[in-house]
């Protein structure tokens, strides 16, 4: 296998996660490169496999790698991702579900893998300033739950996480 590790990384946590895969990989990875532009696009042409990486944006992928992964007719791709909010495998499915419907009918899905990442402390502060200017209870509970969220997504990736993704990926060797 000849593999390539191509992803986008907002904050660095699918990078994390990216960096893994390419040691998981060892000398199968010929490429380890974050998404600029179309320049992987070239590089990959003789990678067989793609380990393909994103940050859920809007519960989805953002469309410079929804691009990127039309461009992959042919190959065998592995999704993998990262998820601020919803840290549960039913979201994370529904994620990966409509990241993967941009992956060509020529191309073959081998594998994907979501968890969660931390965000930035701003979202913090911003959903604590919108508790503060609640007043129905729904609304509160609602944003307080958000806040649960944001405390437990501060400390993913986690070596759990990524503990089992390498081995997701050192069983596909």
């Amino acid at each position: 296998m000849k593999a390539a590790v191509v992803f986008e990384s907002r904050t660095g946590n699918t990078g994390l996660l990216a960096n893994t895969i390419a040691s998981a990989l060892g000398d199968s990875c010929v490429l380890c490169t974050a998404l600029v532009g179309e320049g992987p696009t070239r590089s990959i042409g003789d990678a067989d496999t793609v380990f393909v990486g994103f940050w859920t944006d809007r519960g989805t992928c953002s469309p410079a790698l929804m691009d990127f992964l039309e461009t992959l007719s042919g190959k065998d791709v592995f999704l993998f991702g990262t998820a601020g909010f919803g840290g549960n495998q039913e979201y994370f499915d529904e994620v990966l579900g409509k990241v993967s419907a941009y992956i060509p009918d020529e191309t073959r899905l081998i594998g994907s893998y979501m968890c969660q990442g931390k965000m930035p402390h701003a979202v913090r502060e911003r959903y604590e300033s919108m508790l503060s200017e609640m007043e129905i209870d729904e609304e509160i509970a609602r944003i307080n739950a958000m806040i649960d969220n944001w405390d437990h997504a501060a400390c993913h990736p986690d070596e759990n996480d990524l503990e089992t993704l390498s081995k997701m990926v050192a069983a596909l060797l």
